[in-house]
């Protein structure tokens, strides 16, 4: 379980592809000093499990159907990811409750000024994403906890969001362009309430 505030960010030192999963070396630009093999770490908003680590880095790996559901395959050495420790219980909870399982891949389709320092951007998912995006609701882009600003009434694939400067200089944010895609989690509390309302 994580909360969708961004620790840090790290750079992809290595990337290697076997027998259908890729297997990723990371060196984060904080010290991660409490690793243990069997630990759960956000990449990108994808949950994955610490398989080896050193002093300055840790690796992990994907399988093909997180590769197929995510971003992670269209990484390289030298992408810098947002990276995020599993949440410690007593911790508190800044953002809201993430899995680390991604729904979608969504693309970044317009991004604005807001003001002389915010972006306003505009992505594109898929029409099964819609009935869980909430106006002033929660929505994980590449593990961040973020409000959704609008759901597009006359299209049922778009919603805008906000970056604030902070975010912008934190972490993968500095990198997106039109384009970019992004990993999408829809808000779990979300599913849940419709499962129930379905009797489910």
């Amino acid at each position: 379980m994580f909360t969708g505030i961004v620790e840090t960010t790290a750079l992809i030192e290595s990337c290697v592809d076997s027998g259908g999963c890729r297997y990723f070396t990371l060196s984060p630009n904080q010290v991660f000093d409490d690793l243990r093999i069997g630990d759960s770490v956000s990449v990108n908003g994808v949950c994955l499990t610490v398989t080896d680590f050193s002093k300055t880095t840790f690796n992990v790996a994907a399988v093909p159907e997180t590769l197929k559901l995510t971003n992670l395959g269209h990484l390289k050495s030298g992408s810098e990811v947002n990276v995020e420790r599993a949440l410690k219980l007593g911790d508190r909870l800044g953002g809201h409750y993430v899995q680390g399982h991604v729904d979608t891949v969504g693309e970044i389709i317009q991004i604005e000024k807001e003001g002389d320092h915010a972006l306003l951007v505009t992505i594109s998912t898929n029409k099964n994403s819609y009935p869980y995006l909430v106006k002033k609701g929660y929505v994980t882009l590449d593990g961040m906890s973020i409000t959704v600003i609008e759901v597009n009434q006359s299209s049922s694939t778009l919603f805008t969001v906000t970056f604030i400067p902070h975010t912008q200089d934190e972490t993968v944010v500095k990198h997106y362009r039109v384009g970019t895609l992004i990993n999408v989690e829809l808000d779990i509390l979300a599913k849940y309430v419709e499962k129930l309302l379905r009797g489910g």
